[in-house]
């Protein structure tokens, strides 16, 4: 666990220092998206990836928005940079694989569920700045 937490922190802020984040910020995008894999590697366990991408999401564009308000920088460096380890890039490269070597069943299953997760990705921050925006009118 240990070994993952300090991957996906690594990772993160990688793609962070890629993306071009300011440097002040490459810390908190390592949070974020360290935070978001624990979770997805918790839940992961419990419930289906596509669920548990979900809530991975919706916790990473919580802490984005918290992270954003705190350091008054926008939401999309600490949301975008968040994602990354959930991302399924290795899906994807399985599916495309699958369909160049003439599997096309298993081809098939892969690439729904890399889009399923692709879409539980776009949820989870979705719902999370809708989340965001009930709290701060509620507080109004």
């Amino acid at each position: 666990m240990l070994a993952q937490l300090i991957t996906s922190f690594i990772a993160t802020a990688g793609f962070g220092i890629i993306f071009n984040a300011p440097r002040r910020s490459l810390l908190q995008c390592g949070v974020a998206g360290m935070l978001g894999w624990i979770v997805y590697v918790m839940l992961y366990q419990h419930i289906d990836p596509v669920g548990a991408t979900l809530i991975a999401t919706f916790i990473v564009g919580g802490i984005s928005q918290m992270f954003a308000r705190i350091y008054k920088t926008p939401v999309i460096i600490f949301s975008v940079a968040g994602v990354i380890p959930l991302v399924p890039g290795g899906m994807a490269y399985n599916a495309m694989r699958s369909f160049v070597e003439n599997h096309y069943t298993a081809a098939t299953e892969l690439a729904a569920q890399a889009a399923m997760i692709s879409g539980s990705i776009a949820l989870g921050l979705v719902l999370s700045e809708v989340f965001n925006q009930m709290i701060r009118r509620a507080a109004r």
